[in-house]
């Protein structure tokens, strides 16, 4: 619920925080209560501890004595068992105690001892030594040490980061300290970086309220009225919230100060008295000079001397409790003695590290002596080795000769077989090819009879001077010698079919209808295998996908791939015809689809498959699953380079007994 910042009759306004108070009380209890279950039920020193650190941080913004009970009888349960990181957390509980009692002397003491426990820390040390450096930060600020509390507020950042602690607070102090160095451009920079930072963090409660002051304190100070009054409100909200009446007395004196400024005297009185009875049911003296001063310079203003000197009276009171020259002096002897400890930290670091220089220059000498003997023996069995690899390198020198005659050997022998490879794969082509022309030649003999007749009927019928029969003949005769043209050039391009297969390729791409050549392959190979095998037949099915169009391929490579997909797929079809039953029917099928950028051409056969146990060794050069004498093991290798090569991938995929699949993927370019 939004804070009303409008003028509220002081006694709604009282009653309204009476409320307040004893529902914060209820939740309160109801959180005190789980903690103290949590005491009851912890097992070991270490929970016992833990358990009473949380009371004592619960009480040290709230009951001075309680948290310094709990605090005390904490550090003594750590003390006998060892355990430096309950001490630590106790000692963050009663600096707050004693900071919120206004006594700064006891406050540094206690942020000293947090700092030099966790820096014997082993675990937790960096989110230890981040809270210790805050509150040293929180000390030196109070002493208008600006300089020394900007460096401790940057370590405990530095030490948060480090241990991903939530310690975004610390840049509204510098923000405060900029603010008091009149560099409100800076403060405000801190202030908003600390709230973006509070915003993600999980550690709200006492932390973010202050942020929400501190951020309002700075657009106050830089006029924005309107601003100030918002952050004032959502921090008193969130200050009710996680109870946290501490700051909220802040607050509410902040409040009241805005509203002298603005001259609203009224709400000012009202919120300043509110701070007051906070500070007076809470023991706060530090809250209580600043908002009696206020009220003591609004009744000033208005002339009423009797109320103006009651609340000088609290004011001084309040002051003289919270300082005075000797806590000045205490405090000054604290840090003092806190230099000399660095100093003395620093001298003995330095001893150190000069030994450890000493140690290093003396292992580095003796180190030195252990290389030069080492490399006067290396360079001894060095010179042997040098003999004997000489006398190694000649006899290599005579083995790489003997290698290299070998490998043109095998070269020369890896050249025969390739050749006779794509000389094998044109005889079985030869067949088809026979088969396949010899369509369009009886197309363009029977039509070369027919127009022999006709062209003898027109003689005729010129001589009879019937020149609509003379015509229509000659029409006929037109549209044969289109057909004996068409199956001419059928003719043709198969014959050029078969010459660019059986010559080798050029590697130069063209654009080439892919569907048209997987088709005229696929009747080729069939009618291969048909002409040596009379009675062999098999169902073709293909299906091709027309949005192909062309793709950039070397057509006789991609020709011999599919020509020796074919062949071994009529191959396995046939095989197992003769061992299966009369129900079997030989199938190859033949697809082409395109998909993204690629265009996929699958050879299908429902054969006996290829075996899982050499499935992974059919495109290794020289490995066949045919018998002997019947295959090169070269096709498939070869296949699988001249796809390689194209930028393509064909894979296998095979179930023995029931067939198997080829899958070539070709980039669509």
């Amino acid at each position: 619920m939004k804070l009303d910042l409008r003028f509220v009759p002081a006694k709604s306004f009282f009653i309204g925080l009476l409320f307040f108070l004893k529902t914060t009380t209820s939740l309160s209890q109801h959180y005190l209560d789980s903690l103290a279950s949590g005491l009851r039920h912890a097992s070991g020193s270490v929970d016992s501890v833990a358990a009473l650190a949380k009371i004592a941080d619960y009480y040290s913004f709230l009951n001075f004595d309680s948290s310094a009970y709990f605090s005390g009888r904490a550090i003594q349960i750590a003390r006998s068992a060892h355990y430096l990181l309950g001490e630590t957390l106790a000692y963050n509980s009663l600096f707050y105690a004693f900071n919120v009692k206004g006594n700064y002397p006891k406050a540094l003491e206690m942020a000293l001892n947090s700092l030099h426990i966790a820096e014997q820390l082993k675990e937790r040390r960096e989110s230890q030594m981040a809270q210790a450096h805050y509150e040293m930060g929180l000390v030196n600020r109070y002493m208008a040490n600006y300089t020394e509390a900007t460096d401790h507020f940057h370590a405990a950042i530095q030490f948060g980061r480090e241990s991903l602690e939530d310690i975004y607070y610390a840049f509204a102090q510098i923000g405060v300290i900029k603010l008091l160095s009149h560099q409100p451009d800076s403060a405000l920079w801190y202030a908003k970086r600390s709230y973006d930072l509070g915003l993600q963090s999980k550690n709200y409660r006492n932390y973010f309220s202050l942020v929400l002051a501190i951020l309002a304190n700075t657009y106050e100070q830089s006029g924005d009225y309107q601003n100030a009054g918002k952050f004032y409100s959502l921090g008193i909200e969130n200050s009710k919230i996680y109870n946290c009446v501490y700051i909220q007395a802040r607050l509410y004196y902040n409040l009241a100060g805005l509203f002298k400024k603005r001259g609203m005297q009224d709400s000012c009185i009202q919120y300043a008295r509110a701070s007051l009875e906070l500070c007076r049911l809470y023991n706060f003296p530090d809250y209580a000079q600043n908002a009696s001063a206020i009220l003591k310079n609004v009744y000033e203003s208005r002339h009423m001397p009797d109320s103006a000197l009651s609340y000088t009276n609290i004011m001084l009171a309040m002051k003289d409790s919270v300082f005075n020259q000797s806590n000045t002096n205490r405090i000054q002897s604290l840090i003092f003695s806190e230099d000399e400890r660095q100093k003395e930290l620093d001298a003995a670091r330095e001893k150190y590290r000069n030994q450890v220089r000493i140690f290093v220059l003396v292992s580095a000498i003796v180190l030195f002596f252990i290389i030069a003997l080492i490399l006067y023996r290396t360079n001894l069995q060095r010179k042997k080795a040098y003999s004997l690899l000489r006398r190694q390198k000649e006899e290599t020198d005579i083995q790489k000769s003997r290698l290299e005659l070998t490998l043109d050997e095998l070269q020369a022998t890896q050249a025969q077989l390739i050749q006779s490879e794509k000389m094998a794969s044109l005889g079985e082509l030869t067949a088809g090819i026979a088969h396949e022309i010899q369509n369009p030649l009886n197309f363009v003999n029977n039509f070369s009879d027919v127009n022999r007749e006709l062209l003898a009927e027109m003689k005729d019928e010129i001589k009879k001077g019937n020149i609509e029969e003379v015509s229509a003949i000659a029409d006929d005769v037109i549209s044969n010698e289109e057909k004996i043209n068409h199956h001419g050039k059928r003719a043709e391009a198969i014959v050029k079919g078969m010459l660019q297969h059986s010559r080798s390729s050029t590697g130069v791409k063209e654009l080439t209808n892919i569907n048209a050549l997987a088709d005229e392959y696929l009747r080729l190979s069939f009618h291969g295998l048909r002409a040596k095998d009379k009675v062999f037949n098999a169902t073709l099915k293909t299906d091709f996908d027309e949005s192909t169009g062309k793709i950039s391929i070397v057509p006789q490579d991609i020709g011999r791939v599919l020509l020796n997909l074919y062949n071994n797929a009529f191959y396995a079809v046939n095989q197992k015809k003769k061992s299966a039953g009369t129900e079997y029917e030989p199938t190859v099928s033949i697809s082409t689809k395109k998909i993204g950028g690629k265009i996929t051409i699958t050879v299908k056969d429902n054969g006996n498959g290829i075996p899982l146990k050499v499935v992974d060794k059919i495109f290794q050069p020289f490995f066949t699953t045919k018998p002997t004498g019947q295959g090169t093991g070269l096709g498939l290798s070869l296949s699988y380079d001249i796809i390689k090569a194209h930028g393509g991938e064909i894979k296998v995929e095979s179930k023995e007994g029931e067939g198997c699949e080829f899958i070539i993927q070709l980039p669509f370019v």
